[in-house]
């Protein structure tokens, strides 16, 4: 008798054990799967020279994009106009590298609608700035990082012209998000009383449509002075 209790007890534990690691190691590959969907969210924007996923503000679908691919750097050309994606995002994470010319002034705008005839009519603008020798760097409103015109970064992150930087943008639920090279430098939220007071006193505040798309184009502009961009990428949320 006893030696069929120890038997079954054993048995028992046996089977503990197995069911353990089994919802283990279904845990474990549940994991595994997730991190691979979440990997695959990203959506490369520009590699190589594929500019397939760019268009020309204000212009055709099939106009030809002025803008570069060099060895993997997207370039600025004179009169290339703004670039802008093809498609529209509403919540989504973005992250690039840029690099500013000697005094040059640039930006990356997101919530971008086309009908406008200006992207800043309608799109909130991270500055992209060679803080020393523009004269936008010696405000803090607008030197590189701001949100433009409305948030100064909390941090100076910027390096100096002719080195890259690092820009990831977050935006959900109206909330906006940057950090520059690994800093955070932005955190504000679309239509809340503290927005809406700063866009009143901006040069924003004549046109509706600011930063009121649900769904906008994330644009590169053309400043007039040379910059460059790399490693860009983009996942919704």
């Amino acid at each position: 008798m006893k030696y069929r209790q120890s038997k079954l007890f054993a048995n028992h534990v046996t089977s503990v054990v197995f069911r353990r690691v089994l919802l283990g190691v279904i845990f474990w590959l549940g994991l595994m799967a997730s991190s691979r969907v979440r990997a695959a969210e990203w959506k490369t924007l520009f590699a190589d020279s594929d500019l397939s996923a760019w268009k020309t503000y204000g212009q055709p679908a099939d106009a030809a994009v002025k803008w570069v691919a060099e060895a993997g750097v997207l370039a600025w050309r004179k009169g290339a106009g703004d670039l802008a994606t093809r498609e529209t995002f509403a919540d989504f994470e973005l992250e690039l590298e840029w690099k500013i010319s000697s005094g040059g002034n640039s930006g990356v705008m997101f919530g971008v609608d086309e009908a406008g005839r200006r992207p800043w009519h309608s799109g909130p603008e991270i500055q992209v700035l060679d803080d020393a020798k523009h004269r936008d760097g010696k405000k803090d409103l607008t030197a590189a990082g701001a949100l433009y015109s409305l948030y100064a970064p909390a941090v100076p992150a910027a390096k100096p012209a002719g080195e890259w930087n690092a820009l990831r943008l977050k935006v959900q639920g109206g909330r906006v998000q940057s950090w520059l090279n690994g800093l955070a430098v932005i955190d504000a939220t679309i239509g809340s009383a503290d927005w809406q007071q700063r866009v009143a006193a901006s040069k924003f505040a004549p046109f509706p449509q600011f930063a009121r798309v649900t769904s906008g184009r994330i644009l590169l502009q053309d400043h007039g002075d040379p910059v460059w961009f790399r490693l860009i990428r983009i996942r919704r949320l």
